[in-house]
């Protein structure tokens, strides 16, 4: 008999893929076979096959169970074979896709180490060529202006004007902060401030020119000039002091008032006492009462130079003259009534008109009466460290030494005037010469319609002589033996300007660029003037030529070093114009 279907039960619906490639529905179906007259072992085990084009029951294994299982998977035993050696290959071409990758990534990060090494090869050759690769004025601007900014953060000062020239012109004027804090005035190139100690570099122009003239030796003693001048003794023994040891800070005449230069009196003694065991003054009482300070903050107004020489000329030497090195504002001041002894000119007089011929037409004399227009306000700290207006000073003891105002725009011009002087070897024409020579070129021209020129014919234009000899400049700019400058280790003294001698001290160490230059302190003012010539031979510089740069800036407060921000400043314009 033949066997029915009892029952069906569908297992579970899956796709797959059939021959014709789409998708296929596969499923599971149990049959519960029952038979007919037959036993339990001619069970058979059926297998329905569904597929596009039939449906068909096929015999199969026998079982000995009445449950029979149907496993559809719309494939043929060709097909599963063909599926089969299709899944190799893919699994091979799988394993060399990986295979391939891996060495690809392996041998991109070789090449990605050697490309590292390649920049980094060529950063090194970079920057080696950015070091010899000068730079433009405009990067140099940026870069001394983020260094004036440093200055000026660091010390706190309200305002910050710098100027800076290479080869003669003006590249750089700026000011930054306040000229006035209370009024809210910029700061600016043109400001007129206090320049302290850079006056006795202007000073010297004076004396430079009374040695061109023959009315001033050096060596002569300072009695031979002023008669009134008390002679000096040290240890029992008559010295002589003369303008050369003033110039260099030779003549053992003291500073401000320290221990070293004034001994200790009942008076000073017990001053310093009372500031002791007041630990709660303030500083501005307590630098009334120091004798050190007394002076730095003098008001008192002097009619006239040898009126000043009252605070210091019956005091004693601190050494002998020409012994040792010992800087002085007040040897300075001895100076300038010297300089008035030799011109018949007051000091003050005697300045103004060399300010006048130098060009220097914001530069003048420290005075609290005269009206001078940009002059801005002179600061400092107090015991807290908060900014202060400086208290009144007047200046009139030391115009020579540190009393001018001027601006950093003036500053540079005053570089000019001594780097072309240096520059350049004047054929000592005299005034009259010059004038003669004025005389000649008013005739010539009057009689320029009479005169053919030829079509050939070139004029060749004279350079100008230097305000001061070359041979003057030379003088004052020659290092001192025993001196020592205060701002930089590597630097001497000359007369009344600090030089640093180009070269190094040992091999392969520090190497100093020549640089002449000259700071300044004084009450609610800081200055610094360098001039860095470039020393290309004196037959080698153009004719009407500067070769150098020049940088000046000037902060209104107390107690600022600017000296190592101007030869950055400095070294910064003269790579740019290398």
């Amino acid at each position: 008999m033949a066997p029915c279907i009892k029952s069906l039960t569908k297992k579970s619906i899956k796709p797959s893929m059939g021959d014709s490639g789409k998708n296929v529905r596969c499923a599971t179906f149990l049959f519960r076979i029952q038979n007919t007259g037959q036993s339990s072992s001619s069970n058979s085990f059926i297998r329905f096959v569904p597929n596009h084009q039939r449906q068909t029951i096929i015999p199969c294994v026998p079982v000995s169970r009445r449950y029979y299982q149907h496993n559809y998977t719309g494939r043929s035993k060709l097909n599963n074979k063909s599926s089969r050696v299709k899944y190799a290959l893919g699994l091979v071409t799988g394993i060399a896709v990986s295979l391939g990758f891996g060495w690809y990534k392996l041998k991109r990060q070789v090449c990605n180490c050697d490309d590292r090494k390649q920049d980094d090869l060529e950063d090194k050759i970079t920057g080696l060529e950015r070091e010899s690769h000068s730079l433009t004025i405009e990067e140099a601007i940026i870069r001394s202006r983020d260094l004036a900014k440093r200055i000026k953060d660091e010390s706190g000062s309200p305002g910050l004007a710098v100027s800076v020239s290479v080869n003669g012109k003006e590249v750089w004027n700026e000011g930054l902060g306040y000229a006035d804090v209370e009024n809210r005035v910029p700061c600016s190139a043109d400001t007129v401030l206090r320049i302290a100690s850079i006056s006795k570099s202007i000073t010297m122009v004076a004396v430079a020119k009374q040695l061109e003239a023959g009315t001033l030796e050096l060596d002569k003693p300072i009695q031979h000039y002023i008669p009134s001048f008390p002679e000096k003794e040290v240890n029992g023994k008559k010295v002589t002091i003369t303008s050369r040891q003033l110039v260099s800070h030779f003549a053992g005449i003291r500073h401000y008032h320290t221990k070293a230069s004034k001994p200790n009196t009942e008076e000073e003694t017990e001053t310093k006492k009372t500031i002791k065991s007041d630990k709660k003054t303030n500083m501005k009482e307590a630098a009334v009462q120091t004798p050190e300070k007394s002076e730095y903050f003098i008001a008192d107004h002097f009619k006239s130079v040898m009126e000043s020489l009252n605070l210091f000329k019956d005091d004693p030497l601190v050494h002998e003259p020409g012994s040792e090195y010992l800087y002085t504002t007040y040897g300075f001041t001895l100076l300038s009534a010297v300089l008035e002894a030799v011109t018949k000119k007051p000091f003050e007089k005697l300045m103004q008109e060399y300010f006048i011929e130098m060009g220097m037409e914001n530069t003048f004399l420290d005075e609290n009466t005269p009206l001078i227009y940009n002059r801005g306000r002179h600061y400092m700290k107090n015991k807290n460290g908060r900014l202060i207006n400086t208290p009144y000073v007047d200046l009139s003891y030391k115009w020579a030494g540190g009393g001018f105002l001027s601006s950093t725009r003036d500053l540079v011009k005053f570089g000019h005037v001594m780097l072309y002087s240096y520059l350049h070897k004047s054929d000592n024409v005299t005034k009259q010469q010059r004038d003669t020579n004025l005389k000649d070129d008013s005739n010539t021209r009057k009689q320029k319609s009479e005169v053919i020129s030829m079509p050939n014919q070139t004029k060749t234009k004279t350079p100008a002589p230097g305000f001061l000899k070359t041979e003057s400049v030379q003088l004052l700019w020659k290092p001192v033996a025993k001196t020592k400058c205060a701002w930089d280790k590597f630097g001497y003294y000359g007369m009344g300007w600090a030089v640093v001698p180009e070269g190094e001290n040992c091999g392969h160490c520090h190497h100093s660029d020549h640089i002449v230059s000259h700071t300044g302190g004084a009450i609610g003012g800081s200055s610094v003037l360098i001039i860095k010539p470039k020393d290309c031979g004196h037959d080698n510089t153009p004719p009407g030529e500067l070769q150098g740069v020049v940088v000046a800036m000037i902060a209104n407060m107390t107690s600022v070093s600017l000296y190592k921000t101007a030869v950055k400043v400095a070294k910064l314009f003269e790579e740019a114009s290398s």
